[in-house]
């Protein structure tokens, strides 16, 4: 929602004004780390009680809840823009960080690529190693598993069973 400065100074106090106004585009890039934490913090502090008062006054105005001030609340809209302002604010302040930590995470991918290529040019030519033809070596030396009965006894064993169950031999 677009809201003039205008509109924005006579919905908000002298402080949230200001916390809005530094989450405007150049002056949030001029802001440190650490503060832009703080900001959003309270830009989210001001935003849950702007919405807070907002919904107190529509029950108000529905007569589910017992006016809180000196007369019942007739009309919500200001506080509902409050709160829109203040969350438009957030959602500002929220994107610059997100900003900021992609261009740290792109930042440092890059040096770590630029790091995996050096190491890889210092350690040469991989096939410098390998030999110049596909022969193999002697390979591997078959060791016997003396546990196991000789080629063929166990086939031998089942057919004798066979043999008796069948009455003889086939």
């Amino acid at each position: 929602m677009t809201i003039s400065s205008r509109q924005e100074a006579r919905l908000l106090t002298a402080d949230e004004a200001d916390l809005v106004g530094r989450s405007h585009h150049p002056r949030i890039q001029d802001v440190a780390d650490r503060d832009l934490d703080d900001l959003i913090r309270r830009l989210r502090e001001r935003r849950d009680r702007a919405r807070g008062i907002a919904h107190r006054q529509r029950r108000e105005i529905r007569g589910r809840a017992a006016p809180s001030g000196a007369r019942p609340a007739s009309d919500d809209t200001g506080s509902r823009q409050k709160a829109g302002l203040l969350a438009s604010a957030v959602k500002r302040a929220n994107k610059e960080r997100e900003r900021r930590r992609t261009a740290a995470a792109r930042g440092s991918l890059v040096s770590h690529a630029r790091r995996a290529l050096a190491l890889r040019r210092e350690a040469g030519d991989p096939a410098a190693h390998r030999p110049d033809s596909r022969t193999a070596h002697e390979g591997m030396t078959p060791i016997p598993n003396e546990g196991l009965a000789p080629s063929g006894a166990l086939r031998q064993e089942g057919q004798e069973i066979a043999m008796r169950r069948g009455g003889g031999p086939r």
